[in-house]
């Protein structure tokens, strides 16, 4: 599928990976919805790209938050293509049971609740989007990227909510595959490792020297862009579906 003439759905597309996507659709001729919670980031970004973007404030985890986005996005351009699930939240790092007892269950429910079921609920409803769509002759109607965490497959100390939710949206993806390959919408997971995000920035510079100092090549954080190039290509490449594809310069997640 061509990005070009296409419509896209960036959840968490106000900023960082989100925001790198966006630009990148753009740049290669898509429009594109952004759902973001961010309304003032959200509506800059949708401005800086006027009549190629429009900004939608949704909760990825409320239904009726999602299908007013869906219905914003079908009346400024008419369908849906492609969905790229980018909105989540880091959650509290913490062990399961610290000196202070168990976990909070409301700590874990709530990174649950936006980075996995945010993920599926908006996978559902722009999926039943994407089957109303014409058949290209590729046979393709939609493609869904979901994205992951290096953390999702090799969490690490304290990052047991978060781990969690990203392994969750791993799993779901072959049953998705499976659900929809017989419409023709392929559905793929993208798990980054360290990243120039809002995310990452947050952390204190000895941690980012510590994580860097994990990498093997390139030593440094990953760019937006070079995520957004790998969702483009995997929008672009028909024969990939049902793959999680790592973008993390070769690392492996130490355990702490």
């Amino acid at each position: 599928m061509q990005i070009n003439d296409t419509v896209a759905i960036v959840t968490g597309g106000a900023s960082g990976l989100g925001e790198g996507a966006v630009e990148h659709f753009i740049a290669h001729g898509g429009r594109v919805a952004i759902f973001d919670l961010n309304a003032g980031k959200g509506e800059a970004l949708a401005e800086k790209h006027k009549g190629k973007a429009i900004f939608a404030k949704v909760n990825v985890s409320d239904e009726a938050s999602v299908t007013a986005g869906i219905a914003a996005t079908k009346e400024a351009f008419g369908a849906v293509h492609v969905l790229v699930n980018c909105a989540g939240i880091p959650g509290k790092i913490g062990r399961i049971v610290s000196k202070k007892g168990p976990m909070p269950l409301d700590d874990f429910r709530k990174v649950i609740d936006i980075n996995l079921i945010g993920t599926f609920n908006v996978g559902r409803l722009a999926a039943a989007e994407m089957l109303k769509n014409e058949p290209l002759e590729t046979g393709e109607r939609g493609v869904i990227i979901n994205i992951s965490s290096l953390a999702g497959i090799e969490g690490q100390m304290g990052q047991i909510c978060y781990a969690a939710s990203k392994a969750g949206v791993i799993g779901m993806m072959l049953p998705m595959v499976r659900d929809l390959s017989q419409f023709g919408v392929r559905v793929l997971t993208v798990a980054p490792g360290l990243f120039e995000t809002p995310m990452g920035a947050g952390a204190p510079p000895e941690v980012k020297d510590m994580l860097i100092a994990t990498l093997e090549f390139p030593r440094r954080m990953g760019q937006p862009s070079e995520f957004a190039a790998l969702v483009g290509h995997l929008v672009e490449n028909a024969y990939m579906n049902g793959e999680l594809i790592r973008i993390d310069a070769g690392t492996r997640a130490p355990p702490r």
